[in-house]
């Protein structure tokens, strides 16, 4: 599903500039679930953001579904962003002056959902993760673990073929971190890709696949032994 060849980015120019990811290559197979590790600076999160269509890569090439995503223009990477990809990451990113039912739905309002089927996927999500009986709750009634299940129904809104979680569990309790993870599992035995950044070796076993990175390489791959 996901292939990547020579990929760079650098950031500035000169003696100034930095490279956050060096000459990366690797695939990434469809249902597949895949951790990513690596101190601070090491080039996971960048990744993350090139696959996501969140930033451009300097050089190399990046594929989605043998399509090349490199070469397509800023609305075309808007659509496939919103088509393609649910996003959660570790601070929720969640609109605290709205109820969750809307902080779900968001992203198909932008796509032009009708409102009643904007609510019913948006309330049925919610349900999935436990939170139906939550709906009129602003996040900020809500623990960080149900933050983070509002910000992982949100991800799931548009049926994305693949999960980019950066630190989802990065603010939560032991507790309540593997009852996260638990709900990566359940999407992850759906088939759908997960690529998942994190810091925490207990929580990247749940992978099937540890990519080790360091200076903006892949530096060490294993598989989960979990």
């Amino acid at each position: 599903m996901i292939r990547v060849e020579g990929l760079t980015k650098i950031y500035g120019h000169g003696p100034a500039a930095v490279t956050a990811l060096n000459n990366v290559s690797l695939e990434i197979k469809t249902g597949e679930f895949v951790a990513v590790m690596g101190p601070s600076g090491s080039g996971k999160s960048t990744f993350l953001n090139v696959l996501g269509c969140l930033e451009r890569a300097t050089a190399g090439r990046y594929y989605l579904n043998e399509r090349e995503v490199s070469a397509l223009d800023e609305d075309e990477l808007a659509g496939l962003r919103n088509q393609q990809f649910g996003f959660v990451f570790q601070t929720f990113n969640l609109l605290p002056r709205h109820n969750i039912l809307r902080n779900v739905e968001l992203p198909l309002i932008y796509a032009g959902t009708p409102g009643k089927e904007r609510r019913e996927r948006a309330t049925a999500l919610l349900a999935r993760v436990g939170l139906g009986h939550r709906l009129k709750h602003k996040p900020p009634a809500l623990s960080g673990g149900e933050q983070q299940r509002v910000a992982i129904a949100r991800a799931l809104i548009n049926n994305p073929a693949v999960i980019l979680a950066d630190e989802p569990t990065g603010n939560l309790d032991s507790k309540t971190s593997y009852e996260i993870m638990g709900l990566f599992l359940e999407l992850h035995a759906e088939g759908r890709t997960i690529v998942m950044v994190t810091h925490e070796p207990d929580i990247a076993r749940y992978a099937e696949r540890v990519l080790h990175f360091l200076d903006g390489a892949v530096v060490r791959e294993e598989v989960s032994s979990a």
